[in-house]
């Protein structure tokens, strides 16, 4: 399926009035700049996705070696790497109450700082807690919806002009947990949602090749200007 922006097809002055509901369900047809059309399920966040803060620390989580605890921190995460586990501390909690660990397929949300994203978790280490930077989100069980399409549509315009124009604090953007429960999502097919994934991570991985090229040129382009200074020097 050839890449495109999506857009609205009908039923939208009459979904403005009562979006805020969270019962509300809305068959969405949208269509993609190829022509293509894909139907698509208009919801909000929270018809589909558990949600909760992340572990309440109270002050600077304190790395504890040997603890049986992994802390995932704001450094630890990236919209397009995801989680970077080589970097995750270990600590110990003092909570006696088992806390609802982080596991595959979670979506980690930053809902505080100069961007807003979310990240799909893999390959995730036992015993997983994020710091309160992060919302903590689960698909509900009888939902049809990809994790990973989840963190995609999350990260991508639509929903990032959403969570900008309800955003609050002045230097240091938030969002509520209210806000972010009525993110308005468009839903397509199962097998559509796997699909984008697909194309999202072919696009990743031009992207990351395209950038490694870059790279090895400027290092050439450089190897050449230090040459031509040592010619230069010798004269």
């Amino acid at each position: 399926m050839a890449a495109g922006r999506v857009r609205e097809r009908g039923g939208l002055s009459s979904f403005r009035a009562s979006w805020t509901k969270l019962h509300l369900r809305t068959a969405w047809n949208v269509r993609y700049d190829d022509g293509m059309p894909l139907d698509a399920l208009r919801t909000v966040l929270a018809e589909v996705a558990q949600l909760q803060a992340g572990y309440p620390f109270r002050t600077t989580v304190e790395e504890v070696p040997d603890g049986d605890v992994h802390v995932i921190q704001m450094k630890d995460v990236s919209p397009d790497l995801g989680v970077e586990w080589s970097g995750v501390i270990r600590t110990r909690l003092a909570g006696r109450k088992q806390p609802d660990w982080i596991v595959d397929g979670d979506i980690l949300f930053a809902g505080k700082g100069a961007r807003f994203y979310a990240a799909c978790v893999a390959a995730a280490l036992p015993n997983a807690v994020c710091v309160p930077a992060f919302f903590h989100l689960r698909v509900r069980r009888e939902a049809a919806l990809d994790p990973e399409f989840l963190a995609w549509q999350i990260n991508q315009m639509p929903c990032q002009r959403q969570l900008l124009q309800a955003a609050e604090g002045s230097s240091l953007l938030s969002i509520r947990r209210a806000v972010l429960e009525q993110l308005v999502l468009a839903l397509p097919p199962i097998a559509e949602q796997r699909r984008i994934v697909a194309l999202a991570g072919l696009a990743a991985q031009e992207r990351l090749a395209l950038q490694r090229l870059i790279h090895n040129r400027e290092q050439q382009l450089q190897a050449i200007a230090e040459d031509l200074g040592a010619d230069a020097g010798s004269h």
